[in-house]
């Protein structure tokens, strides 16, 4: 059926695709939610700012 070179590769593309699959679920579970998470409390923390410094002028 399979000769040892073909078997070999599809033991590496299988490998290479499961590493592709769980990176991805990795990334969209806890990467991506942490970056833009910390993204909106960094412009919260700014707007804050921005609103105590008019303040402090008037």
């Amino acid at each position: 059926m399979f000769e040892f070179d073909q078997y070999l590769g599809f033991i590496a593309f299988l490998t290479i695709l499961t590493i592709g699959f769980w990176l991805m679920i990795f990334l969209l579970t806890f990467v991506i939610p942490y970056w833009i998470g910390g993204a909106f409390i960094e412009r919260m923390k700014e707007i804050k700012e921005e609103k105590k410094a008019k303040r402090e002028l008037n």
